[in-house]
Order: C-alpha cells, then sequence, then structure tokens
C-alpha cells in the first residue's frame, strides 16, 4: 500500500475492505444486543473516545474523505472495529470466533505422559511462572516438582520442600515463589539457586491453604484452617524469616484471596459465608474475633425472585467502624461485609465454599460449593455490583449477583477441587471427575461483560476431555501459552494444547 504502487492497485483491495466492512457489521447486528464493555455505563466514555477517533480519521478537517483512499479506508474501519468493541479491551477481543475454535480444539498433549508425579502422591496444586515458563506442581508427598511446559521437560524436584503435604504455590516474580504446607509453614524459593530455600515462615498453628502477593505493598498473604490471615514483610526479610503480623481471624475459613488489584480481600467459609474486606490496607489488623456474631446476622435467603436477597445474590450483613464494636478505632478503609451467596438447589440446606477464584479483570468471582451432605456439588459465577451498569435496584455497598451457574460430577467426594480463569476471563477450566470441561458464558466465549444475563444463566460447555485415571483436583491455565493444565489425585499432570 506504499505511494509509488499503481492507483488501480488499490482497488480489489477497497473491495476486500469492504467485503470485511460488511461481514463485521453482520456479526455486529447478532451481538447489538450486548453491552460493548463496563465503561459503557460510566458517563459515556465511549461516545468521546468515538468522536476523538473520527475526528482523527478525518484529519481534523471534518470532510468526511476517509474512503478517498485505501489506506484511508483501512484506518477507519481499523477505528470503526476499536469503537464497536470498547476503547479499552484486549486486541484477542476481536477474534471470538477464532479463540472458540481454538479452545474447542483443545486436546491432551501426547508428550504430557512425561509429566507422571505417581511416586509423589497427589497433585494438590498447579501454578505457572507469570513468564509462563515453568510450571510448578505441589504434591501430597512433601515435594514440589518443577517442569518445563513448551518441552514437557522436568526441571527440577525440590525433595522435602515440607515436612507435610503441600498445598499451593505463588509466583512473587519471575523467579521468586512461594509454598505451603500442613507443617504450617511458608517457604520462600528462588528459582536461580534451588538447592535450598531462601527462608522459611513461621507463624500459622494448623495448615496453611492458601498465600496472596499484594504487588503494591510487597507484602505476602497466608490463610490457614487456624482462622488467621498473616500478612509477610517480604521486603524486609532474611533467612531467619521476615516480620509478620495477624491481619484477620475468622472461624471455619477456607480460602482467601485478593482482588487483582488488591483493593478487596474475599475469605470463603466452610459454613456458606462468603467475607468481603472493602478497601483493603493490609497495614492495619482487623481484629473480628467473635464469628458468633456473624452467624447471628445471617439471615435465611428468600425463595421469590422479587426480593433484595435474589437481586443482590444472597443475604448480607456489612460491618463499618461506626456500628460494629470491633471495627471502633480502626481504619475505615477496611470495611467488612458479610454474603451467604445464593447457591442453586441449596436454598434449604447449608454449603460449603471450598474453592475461590477471582475474574482477571476484577469483574467477578468464582465458587466452587458442595452441600453438607456432600451429595451436590456447584460452579457459580457472581458479578460485582459496584461499577457495573446499571441494574436491578442493589444497595450502593458492592454485593454479588449470582450471574452464571452449572451443576457439577460430584465425584471424588471430600476432596477439595481447584478451578480456574483463563487470562482473558473468557473460560472457565472446572475439574469434572476423571477430567476437565471448558466452560464460558456463551457460545461464542464471549467476555462476561458481553453476555450478561438478566436472569441467572447456565454456564456453557465448550469442551470436556477425560484424560486421567482418577479424580482430577486442579487445573491452571498459562499465563502466555495457549495451554493448560490439570492434576489428579493419583498424581499424574496432563497438558492441554490445541490439536489441528
Amino acid at each position: 500500500m506504499s505511494s509509488g504502487q499503481p492507483s488501480d492497485s488499490k482497488e480489489p483491495r477497497a473491495d476486500l475492505l469492504r467485503e470485511e466492512e460488511e461481514e463485521e457489521e453482520s456479526d455486529e447486528d447478532r451481538c447489538s444486543s450486548r453491552p460493548t464493555s463496563p465503561q459503557a455505563g460510566r458517563g459515556g466514555a465511549g461516545t468521546q473516545v468515538s468522536w476523538e477517533l473520527e475526528a482523527a480519521t478525518d484529519g481534523g478537517t471534518g470532510s468526511g474523505d476517509r474512503g478517498s483512499s485505501a489506506a484511508d479506508s483501512l484506518f477507519a474501519w481499523i477505528c470503526k472495529r476499536t469503537v464497536r468493541r470498547g476503547p479499552f479491551v484486549d486486541p484477542a477481543r476481536d477474534n471470538f470466533r477464532n479463540m472458540t475454535r481454538l479452545y474447542s480444539s483443545m486436546s491432551p498433549a501426547t508428550d504430557s505422559v512425561n509429566l507422571s508425579t505417581q511416586t509423589h502422591g497427589a497433585v494438590f496444586n498447579l501454578e505457572y511462572s507469570p513468564d509462563g515458563s515453568v510450571l510448578t506442581v505441589a504434591c501430597e508427598q512433601t515435594e514440589v516438582l518443577l517442569f518445563d511446559p513448551v518441552s514437557s521437560r522436568h526441571i527440577k524436584t525440590l525433595v522435602e520442600a515440607h515436612e507435610d503435604c503441600v498445598n499451593n504455590i505463588r509466583f512473587l516474580d519471575n523467579r521468586l515463589f512461594a509454598t505451603c504446607s500442613d507443617d504450617t509453614t511458608i517457604a520462600l524459593w528462588d528459582l536461580r539457586k534451588l538447592n535450598s530455600k531462601v527462608c522459611s515462615l513461621h507463624g500459622h498453628a494448623s495448615w496453611v491453604k492458601n498465600i496472596e502477593y499484594d504487588t503494591h505493598t510487597r507484602l505476602l498473604v497466608t490463610s490457614g484452617f487456624d482462622g488467621n490471615v498473616i500478612t509477610w514483610d517480604t521486603n524486609r526479610f532474611t533467612e531467619d524469616g521476615c516480620p509478620h503480623k495477624k491481619f484477620f481471624h475468622t472461624r471455619y475459613l477456607m480460602r482467601m484471596r485478593l482482588t487483582p488489584d488488591c483493593s478487596k480481600m474475599l475469605i470463603s467459609t466452610s459454613s456458606g459465608y462468603l467475607l468481603i474486606l472493602h478497601d483493603l490496607d493490609l497495614t492495619q489488623s482487623l481484629e473480628v474475633g467473635s464469628y458468633r456474631i456473624l452467624r447471628s446476622r445471617r439471615a435465611p435467603l428468600s425463595t421469590e425472585g422479587s426480593s433484595a436477597g435474589s437481586r443482590s445474590g444472597g443475604s448480607r450483613h456489612t460491618i463499618d467502624s461506626k456500628t460494629h464494636p470491633h471495627r471502633e478505632g480502626l481504619s475505615p478503609r477496611n470495611s467488612l461485609e458479610v454474603l451467604t451467596p445464593e447457591i442453586p438447589g441449596e436454598r434449604d440446606r447449608g454449603n460449603c465454599i471450598t474453592s475461590l477464584q477471582l475474574h482477571p479483570k476484577g469483574w467477578a468471582t468464582l465458587l466452587r460449593c458442595s452441600s453438607n451432605m456432600d451429595d451436590q456439588e456447584w460452579t457459580c459465577v457472581y458479578e460485582f455490583q459496584e461499577g457495573a451498569p446499571p441494574r436491578p435496584p442493589v444497595s450502593p455497598r458492592c454485593s454479588l449477583r449470582l450471574t452464571h451457574y452449572i451443576e457439577e460430577a460430584n465425584v471424588g467426594r471430600g476432596y477439595i477441587k481447584e478451578l480456574c480463569f483463563s487470562p482473558d476471563g473468557r473460560l472457565i477450566c472446572s475439574p469434572y471427575g476423571y477430567g476437565v470441561r471448558l466452560l464460558a458464558f456463551d457460545e461464542q466465549c464471549g467476555e462476561l461483560a458481553d453476555c450478561m444475563p438478566v436472569r441467572t444463566a447456565l454456564l456453557r460447555e465448550i469442551r470436556s476431555i477425560y484424560s486421567h485415571s482418577d479424580v482430577v483436583l486442579t487445573s491452571k491455565f498459562s499465563p502466555t501459552h495457549c495451554q493448560f493444565a490439570s492434576g489428579c489425585l493419583s498424581g499424574r499432570v496432563a497438558l492441554y494444547q490445541p490439536h489441528f
């Protein structure tokens, strides 16, 4: 398309562009009922950007001569695509049809059979390094394994990484990662020197199950079955450990997560409660030690679809420094909200929130719940109401609304199944019996913001893959490659990638 080319050579390209424009317009007509982005309802930001792009395309003249040349047509076409999809989105968002075909073809890699950990017990957790170059495996028999996920080559086995089961792994950056265990300790490791730990951290009184990392303050955050959430100052760690303090305590604690921007902390419990700490400040401790008070505030779910509880996804109670004695004198940033998320089929029975994940863009939370009788299991997606486009009336305080759900196989009762979002948030990988299921919000693997239902909807199954000989306990997407991994009770790890 250089200026030196004959003018008649531009005509076929212009026709091609017009055909692509018509195809894109037909695609847009089919999904015009969906909102373009979460920003669409926030004061017309998309409209302003649209006018700016039009002005830029016109060259500031307003003459409307964008179609005078193939170059101008191409630029206008790109601008139109950008405006239609929303100004602040990932480039892959335009290619949802290709994404659907890609993930629908996912199959076990032929060389993933080498990723066998059968001598190391069950696989409890999987974690990729941020650059996707290393896959770490948390094993039942005290060991941590490291693999190259591209070549499936075994890199290193951390023998006796802990004295009991290894439960979770979290990378702090591309080289430093932390592991936690039922031996009540956390260990820091450096990929450049795996012969020994950087340091061991002691502070929990029971099994440590979860690790998070606040990139803003460089505080490591851990939670365990002792009910404690502890912060560790990695800015000042030595071979003997690093300073730590108890940030929060509650009974029946199962999982703890930080939102991607570290502005909220979510805590799930075995008694069906979901606790949200808003405007999070990890430098201030939140001393809420009486779970009896929280339990007495729990209200039953209403069975009427028009009830306030149904609109917000469950009953809730907010605790702040003005209304609760435990909050007096503390920073108002750490306000606590207690929810009982609505679980399909569990309105009249209790449930246990066993797995907790956050959408990579912070739009929603993903829960794996089981009934108290362990006879039903559900995967549920809850939208954060705060900052979302206007919907049925809700409280100004951020609540959760059940948007999507699906019933699980409930195989392997008593074991926790760790599910996950894809890096772009379009897909959910959920352990399902002896395999995994890829779930999406619609048939086109659309963004959650583009296919938000007015009423609660079923998650759509994109693909089911059965590649294990035992119950799958965990799954994880690669942050950089079109790949994910799963681990099972018998100790095998399977890698999945597109098959053409």
